[in-house]
């Protein structure tokens, strides 16, 4: 009776730890959906995060939980994951997101979340219990979702100025003031639903390694949807202003035409990956569009330093987040 009574407060506090790893991501990424919406004066900060948290939830509402079963069982074999793997995955990404966060550096929670739990469970039955199609393909967003978040802004934006070349420039800007909140809408949409998912995924597998929900049940609780929805939110509203500097005007300098074509091609991307139930950095797709945006004025008017150091930051996150989770999955084994 005793060792139920300790699984499930550890159940109980691990499902607190990923809800709170959720509205961090949520304020972490903030800036993603909101950076360039306020870089360009469309929206107030306060107003910004209001608006991009609403539509954030509203994801709740408008995709399949095609990712989160990714993340639950696509990832790393179910049967090898305990509530120790749970707990150094959470720690290890927690630990990568506030030290990006505290430099402003735009770095990926979602890669991140999928670093610790690989690093938590190569230590614990090594690299055969990886499911290789979900980590490759996880790989390879890591570098298509921002090369098509580039190309797709790219694209629009020569477009966009194809198509208005002999309007007066004043009257772009308005027009594009207003579809910035569209597309900023559009992008927030598919931050919440690719970004939510990857919490409700663990969470499941924490459920089902702790036998509270069968590997034959399609969907996880209830309530677990609504808390990830609502953590991610709520994260959001709280907001990241350090890394809303860096995405919206250290990269490059955009005008609302500019934050329209990024957060479109964004958008496009992000729902395009949640369709196939792929796990993708938000962080990457932004960036990818509004490098791609900026290069089709002149390469010059990208910092290309800012945007090598983000770079870097990709590389390092699975490793460093894989490496800080295999440390806590042993600390777990003592604590836990």
């Amino acid at each position: 009776m005793q060792s139920i009574q300790v699984t499930l407060w550890v159940v109980v506090l691990l499902v607190a730890v990923a809800i709170a790893f959720d509205f961090m991501n949520g304020f972490h990424d903030a800036a993603n959906s909101i950076a360039t919406v306020v870089s360009t004066g469309v929206l107030k900060p306060q107003q910004a995060v209001l608006f991009a948290a609403f539509f954030n939830f509203v994801a709740l509402f408008l995709f399949q939980l095609k990712v989160a079963a990714t993340i639950g069982k696509g990832i790393v074999e179910p049967a090898v994951v305990d509530h120790y793997v749970v707990f150094g995955a959470l720690v290890g990404a927690i630990a990568w997101n506030l030290l990006t966060w505290w430099y402003g550096i735009p770095s990926s929670s979602s890669h991140a979340l999928i670093g610790g739990l690989v690093g938590a469970v190569v230590v614990k039955a090594g690299p055969g219990s990886l499911i290789g199609a979900g980590v490759w393909k996880t790989l390879l967003f890591i570098f298509v979702s921002p090369a098509l978040g580039f190309v797709l802004g790219s694209l629009l934006a020569v477009a966009v100025a194809r198509l208005f070349s002999g309007t007066p420039p004043a009257r772009i800007d308005g027009w594009f003031r207003r579809l910035q909140l569209v597309s900023a809408g559009m992008y927030s949409v598919g931050h919440g639903g690719n970004d939510a998912q990857k919490t409700i995924g663990v969470i499941w597998m924490l459920l089902i390694a702790a036998g509270h929900v069968s590997t034959a049940d399609r969907m996880p609780p209830a309530w677990v949807i609504w808390s990830c929805y609502l953590a991610i939110a709520l994260g959001t509203m709280l907001g990241g202003w350090r890394i809303v500097k860096t995405m919206g005007q250290r990269i490059t300098k955009l005008k609302p035409v500019g934050g329209f074509c990024a957060e479109t091609g964004g958008a496009i991307t992000l729902f395009l990956a949640t369709g196939l139930g792929i796990p993708v950095s938000t962080t990457h797709t932004i960036t990818g569009a509004i490098v791609g945006v900026g290069s089709t004025r002149r390469a010059s008017a990208v910092r290309w330093g800012v945007a090598g150091n983000i770079v870097w930051a990709w590389v390092f996150t699975i490793p460093a987040s894989g490496l800080i989770a295999a440390l806590f999955y042993l600390v777990g084994r003592i604590v836990l």
